[in-house]
C-alpha cells in the first residue's frame, strides 16, 4: 500500500456518500495549492489528467 492509499481510504470513509461538484472540487484544489505552493505541480498534474480522461459512457 503507497502512503497515499491511506489518505484516498480516509476520504473515502469519511466523505464517500457526499455528492459534490467538479466546481466544489476545483475550488478546494485552488485553496490547497494556496495554502501549500510546494503542490502546485502535482495538483497540476492530477487536474490534468482528471480533466482529459475520457467518458466511459461514450
Amino acid at each position: 500500500m503507497y502512503s497515499t492509499d491511506r489518505g484516498i481510504e480516509e476520504l473515502e470513509e469519511r466523505r464517500g456518500d457526499e455528492r459534490v461538484t467538479l466546481a466544489w472540487l476545483a475550488g478546494r484544489m485552488r485553496e490547497f495549492v494556496d495554502l501549500n505552493p510546494e503542490f502546485e505541480v502535482p495538483v497540476d498534474r492530477l487536474t490534468t489528467w482528471l480533466a482529459r480522461l475520457e467518458d466511459d459512457d461514450e
